[in-house]
């Protein structure tokens, strides 16, 4: 994600289990009027405090307090039936394997009262999570490496011949490796990359291997690998990149075949603060109140509305808008759920030969 948001890369979304106990720990009486909130932490939390957090407190009495956690002390903390969290802030593929728990709460859709559910697309508007923000992935290339003609898809990103050069994509470790790319590049269209043939991709993966000077595992890693030069063309978070092009790095990117990812909101269903977790969400995807957080976060807002409180010259920065719905694709997060171990296992395989 974003240099400005985290510290940590996209899969760090995931991270800080170390951070959870002592912030619980240090207050051990659950003040009345509080929602806990699962968050990726660093910078995030200071743009979801001026937006959300702090407004909500003003508006409810309710305060906000977020904690970083890993998707593994968010399992163990259901398993244990010791839920010390309210709220779930994080990447729509862990909310789908707390449903399948059982771990979550319907979102109350009919109580909402500050926004309005029509307002967000149906497959960001799930039973028990809604989509606070988009971000998404896309192909990045040094303009000082290529002046004239550059890398405009995942095909040309795969002729190494044409477009020379050292690269970099996702590795495992990272989220979920490139596939979806590899594929677009072996002549998949975009609405056939689903089910994912991994057997095709790893073989895609092969030919372009030679090149990839390295499988990043984090955002922090994906956007140094540019800065330092060390790669001329990569797959990389689009936050974490346009934090560098701010920084005035001579970097670009296509939007052409960029994948759309999804940040939900979901709520533990023994939480202690339900009800509070249910209002802090209806806050949270009103129009303006998203268009200011999705400003500073240079990601896309779920509620189409918001876009009316951006810029052109904002719109034209995040992903989710109508321009990237056409040239992009949403990363079907069921699938990976569903084919993990597989993938990580075939993977494990591919990348030691």
């Amino acid at each position: 994600m974003n240099d400005k948001i985290l510290k940590p890369g996209r899969r760090a979304l995931l991270g800080g289990a170390a951070l959870l106990a002592p912030a619980l720990a240090a207050r051990p009486a659950r003040a009345n009027g509080e929602v806990i909130v699962r968050t990726p932490g660093g910078v995030y939390d200071d743009i979801m405090r001026r937006h959300v957090y702090d407004p909500f407190t003003r508006e409810t009495g309710i305060a906000v307090r977020p904690v970083a956690a890993t998707t593994a002390k968010l399992f163990a903390m259901f398993r244990a039936n010791n839920v010390e969290l309210d709220l779930i802030d994080t990447g729509n593929g862990q909310l789908i394997t707390l449903e399948r728990m059982g771990a979550l709460a319907p979102i109350a859709y009919d109580s909402w009262r500050w926004s309005k559910p029509e307002d967000v697309a149906p497959e960001l508007r799930l039973r028990t999570q809604v989509a606070n923000f988009v971000y998404c992935t896309v192909l990045a290339y040094s303009k000082e490496h290529f002046p004239n003609a550059h890398p405009d898809s995942w095909a040309d990103f795969w002729n190494a011949e044409r477009f020379p050069g050292p690269r970099m994509l996702a590795d495992m470790a990272a989220g979920s490796p490139n596939l979806e790319f590899a594929l677009l590049a072996d002549g998949v269209p975009k609405d056939q990359i689903y089910p994912i043939d991994v057997d095709r991709a790893l073989r895609s993966l092969t030919r372009i291997r030679p090149s990839i000077r390295r499988f990043w595992d984090t955002g922090a890693l994906s956007a140094q690998m540019l800065a330092d030069k060390e790669v001329v063309a990569g797959s990389i978070w689009n936050g974490r990149l346009q934090t560098l092009i701010d920084r005035n790095a001579p970097l670009a990117y296509t939007w052409n075949e960029h994948m759309i990812q999804v940040q939900a909101l979901g709520i533990f269903k023994d939480a202690r603060n339900v009800a509070g977790a249910q209002r802090l969400i209806d806050f949270m995807m009103q129009p303006h109140v998203q268009a200011g957080y999705a400003k500073e976060l240079i990601y896309g807002p779920t509620n189409q509305k918001a876009f009316e409180g951006l810029t052109p010259e904002e719109i034209a920065r995040m992903p989710g808008g109508e321009r990237s719905r056409r040239s992009g694709f949403y990363q079907n997060v069921t699938w990976w759920e569903d084919n993990r171990d597989r993938v990580n296992r075939a993977w494990s395989r591919w990348v030691l030969r």
